[in-house]
């Protein structure tokens, strides 16, 4: 076993230091430093905990440990004091995702005490563009409103189940699902296509900094799939959130969704890395 330093919890004093780390590589770091840049780096409003490896003014590594556990710049030695203090605390989160090759190593250091995972997604491509797509807009694909909650929650619980493989209404009946939707919409980053109270496609921008967004939730009703509403609404969101949120549009996709994938490179987007997620 590598013999490493203890990562520490990090606060609000760290925080210059922590987006200077995560801005290094803002297109695979943009979830984490969306949070870090909404709400600090204080336990009780980032709902969890930001682990640091390397001494103040020094940081070389973090750990996001929240509902997720999300790797950032993580060589071997980090990694392991990641890992040491992962099995300290015991699994809160209910994934982990990030860079391939850092959540592969974690995971295989961490699954003796936190296996048998769920499922993992070995490999998924992230994809970016930072350019207005070329093929046509879905004219028809705007800001959903606070009153159409109702019509595209169902939407949003029937793309999560299919994506993850179960219902967001487990555990607390879906009220923190419920919650987050309710919040992408009241601030304006929730689009759909609807028609006839019936949501045609839908995608949420699911974190935001200076330098980049995320697309999540991409979806199609499954009555209205291959007919090319994901590329034309695709189009229409990123040219919407270059438009409003950033400079590059990103997502990350499960190698094995060979439809998505097409429809994002017909988009226009590019793969630029590849992250792992393991599902608990």
């Amino acid at each position: 076993m590598l013999r490493t330093s203890a990562s520490r919890v990090l606060d609000d004093q760290d925080r210059e230091e922590v987006l200077a780390l995560l801005d290094a590589d803002p297109i695979a770091n943009v979830f984490v430093a969306s949070r870090v840049r909404s709400v600090g780096l204080s336990p009780a409003r980032l709902g969890g905990q930001m682990w640091g490896f390397g001494p103040r003014g020094g940081l070389t590594s973090l750990c996001y440990a929240g509902a997720n556990l999300v790797p950032v710049n993580a060589g071997l030695e980090a990694i392991q004091a990641f890992v040491d203090r992962a099995r300290k605390q015991g699994r809160r989160c209910s994934s982990i995702v990030g860079p391939a090759d850092a959540v592969e190593k974690l995971w295989e250091r961490l699954e003796p005490y936190w296996g048998p995972a769920r499922a993992i997604r070995w490999a998924q491509p992230v994809m970016a563009i930072s350019s207005p797509s070329p093929v046509p807009a879905d004219a028809l694909v705007r800001r959903v409103r606070p009153e159409e909650f109702a019509t595209l929650l169902p939407a949003c619980v029937a793309m999560f189940t299919e994506e993850v493989g179960i219902s967001p209404d487990l555990g607390d009946g879906g009220a923190l699902y419920r919650s987050r939707v309710a919040e992408l919409i009241r601030v304006g980053r929730s689009y759909a296509r609807i028609e006839d109270g019936r949501v045609v496609f839908k995608a949420e921008v699911g974190a935001v900094t200076p330098q980049a967004c995320q697309i999540q939730g991409v979806w199609v009703h499954p009555d209205l799939r291959g007919r090319g509403h994901a590329v034309a609404g695709m189009a229409a969101v990123v040219e919407q959130t270059l438009r409003h949120f950033a400079p590059t549009v990103t997502l990350y996709v499960n190698d094995f969704n060979l439809p998505a994938r097409a429809a994002y490179r017909k988009v226009g987007f590019k793969e630029v890395d590849t992250f792992m997620s393991v599902l608990f």
